[in-house]
């Protein structure tokens, strides 16, 4: 081949090469532009990040009491009572504290269960009482602590008997997956409520059959589809305080018909979001009816919230 042609060939490859690795170099830096500002967007998005998981358990090695009787009160600072009691009779505790008094059924066989102290701070009066005859009962053991909560929220972030969860629960699997998707603890409440609206139905002939001390089970609830109004409040408390939302579980009358009702009640530090015509004002508790909303009744039912009056809450 002539040098001139040669010659010709070279500069053109070297050319060439300096074109391709210029035009690289371009395209790397553009790419990494790209990338720099996904991963910068990513950055941005918080993703709501629930805390340790809060456990409320019976203690046997911090109670105390008698043969009858073991009273632990290891969790009080942490917003609850633990129990367990063994009788041939029928046994109710009751948590006192001045004019508020809640009286539960317990079991008999040492089955333990646990109480909010949803009283606050101050002294309370526990008391075990064991039926004598008929509807007469007599006290089997009493005892008074002075109690002061870490802070206003603990009973409301725990498992008790009322609210029946694990760390194992499905119902708190899914609340845990629901969150993933949440920004902030208003998106987890959001998430809860629509998936429970989505996924459990009013239960009529529960509701027309079910006996006094009834106690929910919030799995059991997700796995049926169906469940009555207290159903539907456990359910909700459950997944919510599983994720580090304060919700409490309340029971009262509804007017204008004097229903004897439950619903939720959940706190947040967020504003503006609205749910079964209540908005979640910052820094208040805010109510709501997922009973109701589940079922389509017409939120002008619920109004303002001055047809529910409270009357016990767990």
């Amino acid at each position: 081949m002539p040098k001139k042609i040669q010659f010709f060939l070279f500069v053109l490859v070297t050319c060439f090469s300096v074109c391709l690795c210029g035009h690289t170099e371009v395209c790397a830096a553009k790419t990494g532009q790209k990338t720099s500002v996904k991963k910068q967007a990513q950055k941005k998005k918080k993703s709501y990040k629930a805390p340790a998981f809060a456990d409320a358990v019976f203690h046997p090695e911090a109670a105390q009491g008698d043969g009858n009787v073991l009273l632990d009160l290891s969790g009080s600072s942490q917003g609850y009572v633990a129990i367990e009691a063994w009788s041939p009779a029928r046994l109710k505790f009751q948590v006192i504290k001045g004019e508020s008094t809640y009286t539960y059924d317990i079991p008999s066989d040492g089955t333990p269960s646990v109480f909010p102290l949803q009283s606050g701070d101050g002294l309370y009066t526990f008391r075990v009482m064991e039926n004598v005859v008929d509807s007469e009962y007599a006290q089997l053991y009493a005892a008074e602590a002075e109690i002061a909560l870490s802070d206003e929220f603990q009973p409301y972030l725990r498992p008790s008997t009322y609210v029946s969860y694990t760390k194992d629960s499905a119902c708190v699997k899914q609340a845990a997956k629901l969150a993933k998707k949440a920004e902030n603890d208003v998106e987890v409440v959001a998430g809860v409520y629509k998936y429970i609206c989505g996924a459990v139905a009013y239960d009529y002939d529960k509701a027309a059959n079910v006996q006094s001390g009834y106690l929910p089970d919030p799995d059991d609830t997700l796995a049926t589809g169906m469940g009555i109004c207290f159903d539907y409040a456990s359910l909700a408390a459950a997944m919510l305080r599983s994720q580090g939302i304060p919700t409490r579980v309340i029971f009262g009358y509804v007017s204008p018909d004097g229903l004897y009702h439950a619903w939720n009640m959940f706190y947040t530090k967020k504003t503006g979001w609205v749910t079964v015509g209540f908005k979640a004002d910052k820094k208040t508790w805010t109510r709501m009816d997922l009973t109701l909303a589940a079922n389509g009744t017409d939120s002008s039912f619920i109004g303002d919230g001055s047809n529910y009056m409270d009357a016990y809450c767990y």
